[in-house]
């Protein structure tokens, strides 16, 4: 993908942000996390994108940045009214490989919550990230059970 947006061959790709220490340890921390409080099923809201523009290597980018927005199609996204970058492409590929459906919080009880805090302090607007974690109390589907075939 990254080829692809700055129109070079594969071979000549670096990752500059993306291969920072702390995307590694965002990526590595959250796949641990998932693992050790068993989480079977990720569910996401919509993202909010944020506005505005970010600096990066290649410069000055629209919000959200081309990877970001790649990494996002085909998931529910909104642009709020912050011009901060809220969604990175870390984020947004932990999110499109993790998460099995986006929407609103689905019926469940609630047993932990946690909150990340990023380390822009934008004046009216918690920059938050919150997850929480629970159990379905959503009815079971009754399973489908096969046809039986006629007796002959």
């Amino acid at each position: 993908m990254e080829a692809a947006l700055h129109h070079v061959c594969l071979e000549a790709v670096h990752f500059h942000e993306v291969g920072a220490v702390d995307a590694i340890v965002d990526v590595v921390g959250a796949l641990l996390g998932l693992h050790a409080l068993h989480v079977d099923a990720v569910m996401a809201s919509p993202v909010n994108v944020g506005s505005g523009r970010v600096r990066t290597a290649h410069g000055w980018l629209p919000v959200p940045a081309p990877a970001t927005l790649e990494l996002l199609k085909g998931c529910p996204v909104y642009a709020g009214e912050v011009a901060l970058e809220l969604a990175t492409p870390t984020g947004a590929a932990l999110l499109t490989t993790l998460a099995q459906h986006f929407g609103p919080l689905p019926p469940m009880r609630v047993e932990r919550i946690g909150y990340g805090a990023g380390h822009h302090d934008p004046a009216g607007f918690p920059n938050l990230l919150r997850l929480i974690l629970g159990e379905s109390t959503a009815p079971a589907t009754p399973p489908v059970l096969p046809a039986h075939a006629p007796a002959s």
